[in-house]
């Protein structure tokens, strides 16, 4: 082993040893396990003004009872280059600030108070047009009410939402509650509130379990990896919309969207998917569809070239509009065995990051 290998193996455990890791720790750390979404609440208010390097829990109350008043303010404390699990844990409460975890901010947990998700909120209300300090408008992806650029996020029992309501054909509207571009993040029992442009999936390999996702148009995009699974999908069109605008420009972008044992509800008619790139990918199975569903279900975004590119399907789905009869000609049908590695954690690789 060279000298600078050494040195890195040292000042790792180094470090480990002063947030006060043990060895199995520090090599579980490249998990995200279910204790990393609990905090012993007791112990935690009990600890919250100790430091957090021992208990590692940071506590936000908006009412000042706890080490931060904001859920920024607790992520600022967590240190660069954090190589143990710090847990947040945040109090009910409407928190209206813009939050972003940085890349350099890995291993973080974001926990609400356990069954206060409808209670623990964090909202703004930027939107495309908007602008900055500078004038410069700030576009769809620094819209986001939260991002999360680090590695190895987690969260749960917490809503996040943009409160800005996307007056359909209207320039500039989209408006992100929550951006992810980390690799490998956790969201299980999460609400994901806005109305066009809802949830920036942007890049990386994402498990959402249990959430509720809300919106109008294309409120699922990006260029994520990820597995939906048991989640609500819900729109909140007027007269139409649409689910998931998944990106994919290569046949060979080991990339896509998974929605499994999902439902979708709500208002309007919307489209299950749009093409957003030449390649896109999104599968829906064992889904339960309410009346909702445009019957031709897909749309090739009038890049008609797409239809012989895009991989768009359905399996096994249930409920009102899951008739296919009157999908696109191009929608792919799968066999079992086609669609089996689209169905659990092999999609995202779960076995590598996820002991659940």
């Amino acid at each position: 082993m060279e000298m600078s290998v050494l040195v890195v193996v040292f000042m790792s455990f180094l470090g480990c040893f002063q947030l006060g890791l043990s060895q199995s720790e520090v090599y579980m750390k490249a998990f995200i396990t279910w204790d990393d979404m609990k905090v012993d609440e007791g112990r935690a208010r009990l600890s919250s003004r100790d430091n957090y390097n021992r208990s590692r829990v940071i506590v936000v109350d908006k009412n000042g009872g706890g080490d931060s008043l904001t859920v920024q303010g607790a992520i600022d404390m967590v240190p660069e280059n954090n190589i143990g699990r710090v847990k947040i844990y945040v109090l009910p409460g409407i928190y209206r600030e813009k939050v972003l975890v940085p890349r350099t901010k890995p291993y973080i947990s974001l926990i609400g108070q356990e069954g206060q998700i409808y209670d623990t909120i964090i909202t703004w209300n930027s939107k495309a047009s908007d602008t900055d300090s500078n004038g410069v408008e700030l576009g769809t992806y620094r819209s986001a009410s939260v991002t999360i650029e680090s590695d190895y996020f987690c969260a749960t029992g917490i809503t996040f939402e943009n409160t800005v309501v996307a007056v359909p054909g209207g320039y500039g509207m989209q408006a992100v509650a929550l951006r992810v571009s980390g690799e490998k993040a956790f969201f299980y029992k999460v609400r994901m509130l806005g109305t066009q442009d809802t949830l920036l999936d942007e890049t990386g390999s994402h498990y959402f379990y249990q959430c509720h996702i809300q919106g109008s148009v294309d409120f699922i995009f990006g260029r994520g990896k990820s597995l939906f699974q048991d989640c609500i999908l819900q729109s909140t069109a007027k007269k139409t919309g649409a689910i998931a605008a998944h990106r994919r420009d290569s046949p060979y972008d080991d990339t896509g969207f998974s929605f499994v044992g999902c439902v979708i509800n709500g208002t309007g008619k919307v489209l299950l998917g749009r093409a957003w790139g030449n390649y896109s990918r999104a599968i829906y199975s064992f889904c339960n569809f309410d009346h909702i569903i445009i019957p031709a279900g897909w749309s090739d975004w009038n890049n008609p070239h797409r239809q012989k590119t895009v991989v768009f399907g359905e399996y096994e789905c249930s409920g009102r509009g899951a008739d296919i009869r009157g999908r696109v000609p191009w929608l792919k049908t799968f066999t079992y065995e086609e669609v089996k590695p689209f169905l659990g954690m092999q999609f995202i690789n779960g076995d590598q990051w996820l002991k659940l």
